[in-house]
């Protein structure tokens, strides 16, 4: 009895696994968090050497700490059902620690780290024997009370880290993360309590795809704001409103190259695999990487609306040319994920853009951006031209086919 009542939270198979409303409503607290995130990365602007090492290291840390949270919640209303009100309750109480986050994350290293971790560790923790005691005697129950294991293994390395020095913060949240991460790649195992492998996990694939495209487009929507934003703040200049038109259709070019056409078929992909899951885990990381390359971007369309011609330390290449370089890596591997090999215009872009780096260099960030979206242009004309007059190619993903050695997915 108990067990069938717990099923009811359980995603059915006539969901018409959409994105509900409750999700882009969650995902408002994460537009904040990530123009925190592009605001720490801009502040690193002057910096040099190993203290602009350690700011990156910092901030990528606190984006991934978020990055954890936003992908344990999209896992959790692809398992179960999002118009349950124990799952609504979740995912608000989510929303409401991830505004924490976000808000204390500009200082979440110095002397806002103890709300930072704080709110982590309530999502971790708490969220899972939440959905445990809702699914009552259902064998499902399992599944989060070994995530919220896990998660008590590495909370006194984000409390130490909170409250102790702070010189050891860094690589004590580094830990803590590396171990909650691990346990997301292990399937979070514990003795009598076995091993729950994502890649196993029976999901809405539909559900996984949207997802992931409303968060690359969320990210996106924050590099159209930066531009937005420092264009109106700043002094009016021709060769201002040049960076602004240039930043401008260096996004356009993202998102085209985004959806054309592995972008655009992942739901399809999703839905064809025999293990979604499986899939669904090497997009999620793919996804991290796009999302991050995205916002990377548009702190470089900052630094150059601000000062098209100035800016002579190279550390600016980081963003105007890292950022884009980390993005065609990312959907390279995606390529792969769809359709099970690469496309040239893909590489082809990325090899011009590392050529051109160390010349780069010695040139103003104008001239970077401006390369960089000449480089985008021929990716986006390439696949152009290898489409025209050919039929739209289907997915073939090799990820998530079962093979004879795999364990059935998890009920």
């Amino acid at each position: 009895m108990a067990a069938g009542r717990g099923a009811k939270l359980l995603r059915p198979a006539t969901s018409s696994g959409r994105a509900t409303f409750l999700e882009l409503f969650f995902d408002l607290a994460f537009v904040v968090a990530l123009t925190r995130v592009s605001q720490r990365f801009a502040d690193l602007r002057d910096d040099t050497g190993w203290v602009l090492v350690g700011g990156v290291g910092r901030t990528l840390l606190l984006f991934l700490a978020l990055w954890l949270i936003w992908s344990h919640t999209t896992w959790i209303t692809s398992r179960y059902e999002p118009e349950q009100p124990i799952i609504q309750a979740v995912v608000v109480g989510t929303m409401f620690a991830g505004l924490i986050m976000a808000v204390t994350l500009p200082r979440a290293m110095e002397e806002r780290a103890l709300p930072f971790a704080v709110a982590y560790l309530m999502v971790m923790v708490v969220r899972p024997l939440v959905i445990a005691a809702a699914l009552r005697g259902h064998p499902r129950r399992l599944v989060p009370f070994r995530l919220a294991g896990w998660a008590l293994v590495s909370a006194p390395l984000w409390l130490a880290g909170a409250l102790g020095p702070d010189r050891l913060r860094l690589p004590l949240w580094a830990a803590a993360l590396a171990v909650d991460y691990l346990a997301w790649g292990l399937g979070w195992p514990l003795p009598w309590l076995g091993v729950s492998k994502v890649s196993h996990w029976r999901i809405a694939g539909t559900h996984l795809a949207d997802r992931y495209q409303q968060m690359f487009l969320i990210a996106l929507g924050e590099s159209i704001l930066v531009i937005g934003v420092v264009f109106s703040g700043a002094d009016y200049s021709a060769e201002r409103a040049c960076a602004f038109a240039v930043a401008f259709a260096t996004s356009a070019l993202l998102w085209r190259i985004y959806f054309y056409r592995a972008g655009l078929l992942l739901g399809d992909a999703l839905a064809r695999a025999v293990m979604p899951g499986r899939l669904g885990t090497a997009s999620e990381r793919t996804h991290l990487l796009i999302v991050l390359s995205v916002l990377v971007t548009a702190v470089g369309y900052e630094l150059v609306i601000d000062d098209p011609y100035g800016l002579a330390q190279p550390s600016w290449l980081l963003f105007v040319v890292g950022g884009p370089v980390l993005f065609l890596v990312a959907r390279i591997r995606l390529d792969y994920e769809i359709f099970g090999r690469l496309f040239w215009s893909r590489v082809i872009g990325l090899v011009v853009l590392l050529l051109f780096t160390p010349l780069l260099a010695r040139w103003a960030p104008m001239v970077g951006l401006s390369v960089v979206g000449s480089v985008l242009a021929l990716v986006a004309l390439l696949d152009a031209l290898r489409s025209r007059g050919r039929p739209l190619e289907a997915s073939s993903s090799p990820i998530g086919r079962a093979t004879s050695g795999d364990p059935d997915a998890e009920a």
